[in-house]
């Protein structure tokens, strides 16, 4: 009985050799990791709110992934138009604020300050806004306070 190696140790990456059918077309992948997926994800939902939108109902219509390839190809066209877009206009900002995240257990309230020279920027640039959905509408939203207060979570 031969042992197997604890998957962790291998340092091997496993990439599936296995080609996709030819009836599922090509779409190039957004090649970005969490942090910046995360720096840019409200913006993602605003710019490309209309394929988003078309992708869920198309789930919600049918549970068969393959049924709605053709609109989340749309959604990943999107997002990286945009993510070039943002590139172009914003990097020097996005690059600080997702590296902030990145560094920062992908907490939000650590890079505030630098969340909010990214939103300008984007703002500015591309006149996108950042909108949390479900923020009430008689408050500031959290990202534009200067000095929010956080509720310390209890440690059990």
């Amino acid at each position: 009985m031969a042992a197997a190696e604890h998957p962790v140790l291998s340092n091997v990456t496993f990439i599936d050799p296995t080609p996709p059918p030819d009836d599922v077309p090509k779409v190039d992948e957004i090649g970005a990791t969490s942090a910046p997926l995360k720096s840019v994800a409200f913006f993602i939902g605003a710019y490309c709110k209309e394929y988003n939108e078309d992708f869920m109902l198309c789930k919600n219509e049918n549970n068969d992934p393959a049924h709605c390839l053709k609109e989340g190809r749309k959604v990943t066209r999107c997002a990286i138009d945009l993510l070039r877009k943002v590139r172009e206009h914003c990097d020097s900002e996005f690059e600080a604020h997702w590296q902030c995240l990145d560094r920062n257990n992908q907490e939000y309230r650590h890079c505030r300050g630098l969340e909010r020279k990214f939103n300008s920027c984007v703002f500015n640039a591309l006149n996108l806004e950042k909108v949390i959905p479900g923020s009430p509408s008689n408050k500031p939203p959290i990202h534009l306070k200067e000095k929010p207060l956080y509720k310390e979570r209890p440690r059990w």
